[in-house]
């Protein structure tokens, strides 16, 4: 018995072994086809990538060109990143974090493959340049009420009659220096409105105050919209109730607002009625409400509004919306960032429609104002566009080096690149340059004209 069980762990322990064997040559073959396989795929990988520089060198891409104009540089999308820390303790990893996934053209880049990569650089440094048709808009505005305006809907009419549409969608509850901003707005309305002439009318319509941010409020929500103070004479009490009717909530239906602000003024004729409309959001349209033609809509109306927006602490697509939306309508667009400089602005109304009630009586002394308010819009534009300039150059020089000490690019190819980014603002610098001197001149011949118009007026009235 025990010869017998000796024998049966002996045969056992002979065919384990033999299995373990075969394993490993299983196994063996396993590893040899597989290092077969990953040579295969190096191989076919440097094969694509052969051809993809051949590819490259052949320049069989699009190249998107750089601006000839400052109306296109104005046009540009502002970049995702127009606002990346370049001063911080992690700010080198962040720009390898966000950059290094550019293209790596390291191995004898052609000059396409260079101008290629700049471009994609520059679009996700791109500021929002600002061309000099929003300063002559403002010098324009500044003659709002003046009888020697050329255009008709620049001149004061009988009736003054002003419309605030404000945003009350979900992200106007946000915070701004411990306050909301739609609190923000509020006080600042209150505070602009009680300095308006007696006589002056003015209106409340917000949209998006319904329902919530949620997708399942989304139809309800950009629905709505509704004047909560109809147009007519400031009554404190009754003002400062509407406003208090109204909560920060939905979405941000901007079409649909402008669309019924042109029902609000319908009855305003421009013939008899000077009607100024302010848009007043902190974002993009997300109703898909085709805002744009909205706004031309209500603008070649009989009711010949002015048309100005503020942008309310708006990021980089948000502005890139309100824009437009001033561009199609000749009006002003300004960002703030605060109740103070929310105040600031809607305060520039307030002058504009006092301006009306002194003008006969001091006409010459209001056009020497007028002159020096202007200069001073100029200086503040040449100023920040100026600015604008020098931050995206700065901020393309040291991303540039990092790059290169990351050794992305050779010496050749970084100095290829720093040089096109030399010109590149070189020539920005001087097209502001030319709109400085160009704006000036504007100004003083507006200026000059108007005393010549100001005084054959009064030498026939006394005549």
């Amino acid at each position: 018995m025990k010869l017998i069980l000796k024998n049966v762990f002996f045969i056992s322990m002979i065919f384990l072994l033999l299995c373990s064997c075969s394993s490993n040559n299983k196994n063996e073959g396993v590893v040899k086809e597989n290092n077969t396989a990953n040579k295969q795929v190096k191989h076919n990988d440097h094969k694509a990538s052969s051809q993809n520089n051949n590819n490259n060198n052949n320049d069989d891409f699009n190249l998107d060109p750089l601006p000839t104009t400052y109306e296109e540089l104005a046009k540009l999308p502002m970049g995702k990143h127009d606002d990346i820390d370049i001063l911080g303790s992690e700010a080198d990893k962040e720009i390898l974090r966000i950059f290094g996934s550019l293209p790596h053209i390291s191995d004898n880049p052609s000059k396409k493959e260079l101008d290629l990569y700049y471009s994609d650089l520059l679009k996700n440094l791109q500021q929002n340049y600002e061309g000099p048709e929003n300063i002559i808009r403002r010098l324009k505005f500044s003659l709002l009420g003046s009888p020697l305006s050329d255009n008709d809907r620049y001149q004061f009419k009988e009736h003054l009659n002003v419309e605030f549409i404000i945003d009350a969608s979900g992200s106007m509850a946000q915070l701004i220096d411990g306050k909301s901003k739609m609190q923000a707005a509020k006080e600042s309305i209150i505070k602009f409105v009680s300095k308006l002439p007696k006589d002056a009318k003015v209106g409340i319509r917000i949209y998006g105050h319904k329902g919530s941010g949620s997708d399942s409020d989304k139809i309800l929500s950009c629905k709505s919209s509704e004047i909560v103070y109809s147009i007519s004479n400031y009554d404190e009490g009754k003002f400062k109730s509407a406003l208090n009717k109204f909560s920060p909530k939905g979405w941000t239906p901007i079409g649909l607002a402008l669309a019924e602000a042109k029902k609000d003024l319908s009855i305003y004729d421009g013939k008899n009625n000077t009607n100024i409309v302010y848009l007043v959001s902190d974002g993009v349209d997300t109703c898909n409400d085709d805002p744009i033609n909205k706004a031309k809509e209500l603008y070649s109306s009989n009711i010949s509004p002015i048309i100005n927006v503020i942008g309310f602490d708006v990021d980089n697509e948000g502005q890139n919306q309100l824009k437009e939306i001033a561009d199609a309508t000749k009006g002003i667009y300004e960002n703030v960032n605060d109740e103070g400089e929310l105040q600031s602005e809607l305060d520039k109304i307030n002058d504009l429609a006092n301006q009306w009630k002194t003008w006969k009586e001091n006409g010459m002394k209001q056009l020497e104002i007028n002159k020096i308010n202007n200069n001073l819009d100029i200086f503040s534009y040449i100023a920040r566009e100026e600015s604008k300039a020098v931050k995206e150059r700065t901020k393309i020089e040291h991303i540039l080096y990092v790059l290169y000490q990351a050794k992305m690019f050779d010496k050749d190819s970084f100095d290829y690149l720093d040089k096109k980014d030399s010109e590149y603002h070189k020539w920005i610098q001087e097209e502001i340059n030319k709109f400085n001197q160009e704006l000036k001149a504007l100004n003083e011949n507006n200026y000059q004209e108007a005393i010549k118009q100001l005084e054959e007026k009064y030498n026939e009235n006394t005549q």
